[in-house]
């Protein structure tokens, strides 16, 4: 049977991409997957088209850079959604089910070997701010606790420098940037990826395709740290005789 890795994107609008598609080379990479009605699909952009202007996210160059390392075939569960606060993802919101939901279906015919967070944009106001590491807190607990995923890696990304150039977010994504860093340092699976020198498109809110390319590369850095641990990924059985097959055949 076929090994699968499988990754939860999760997070808001720079974890599903908003880079422009033709600004990059695509990668063509036959080992990649993407999760689609509980089935893995040969991989293709947009990974995660949460918006009809969806587009290069920073899961694509971490998953290629995975599967040329791991010799494995590696799928990626598409969850982020644009705009979101961080109490939208709380245990028994919609976005947490759906999660929840996607990965427990890949866990079928894959490897749950590690989980994408990317988010906090939304969290830079005066009202949000002084709660996000008690929020992303509670929001990890619960989610790795129904999945009964707490030994395995979670990555988090810092917001992009770009954002000192909007008036609000100005002064409070420093902070948010610090709770990501403490979440990261207070947590032994949880990894940190800084998005410090990365450009921003002229929107000064989203990462540019080169940008996210590179993101990726430095989560895949920041889930490598937490791999020289010396834990070991299980291959879980496929459960369903159907799906093996159609898993083999891709």
């Amino acid at each position: 049977m076929t090994m699968i890795h499988s990754f939860l994107m999760i997070g808001q609008s720079n974890m599903a991409g908003r880079g422009s598609i033709g600004d990059v080379e695509p990668i063509r990479n036959l080992g990649l997957k993407v999760l689609r009605n509980g089935r893995w699909q040969p991989f293709f952009t947009p990974v995660n088209p949460d918006r009809p202007f969806s587009g290069i996210s920073m899961a694509e160059s971490f998953a290629d850079a995975y599967q040329r390392d791991h010799g494995v075939s590696v799928g990626l569960i598409p969850c982020a959604d644009g705009g979101t606060q961080i109490e939208q993802w709380k245990e028994g919101s919609l976005l947490f089910d759906h999660a929840v939901y996607q990965t427990k279906l890949a866990e079928r015919t894959s490897t749950i070997a590690g989980i994408l967070w990317h988010q906090g944009e939304s969290d830079c106001k005066a009202d949000r701010c002084a709660f996000y590491l008690e929020r992303l807190n509670a929001f990890y607990d619960a989610l790795t606790g129904v999945l009964n995923l707490k030994e395995v890696p979670f990555i988090v990304g810092g917001l992009g420098d770009f954002l000192s150039e909007l008036e609000e977010e100005k002064q409070w994504y420093r902070s948010v940037n610090q709770q990501l860093k403490l979440f990261a340092d207070s947590h032994p699976m949880a990894g940190f990826a800084s998005a410090e020198g990365l450009q921003g498109k002229p929107d000064h809110l989203h990462f540019t395709a080169c940008a996210q390319r590179i993101f990726g590369l430095r989560y895949y850095e920041a889930f490598q740290s937490l791999e020289d641990r010396e834990r070991v990924f299980y291959e879980k059985p496929c459960e369903d005789d159907a799906l093996r097959t159609e898993i083999d055949g891709l």
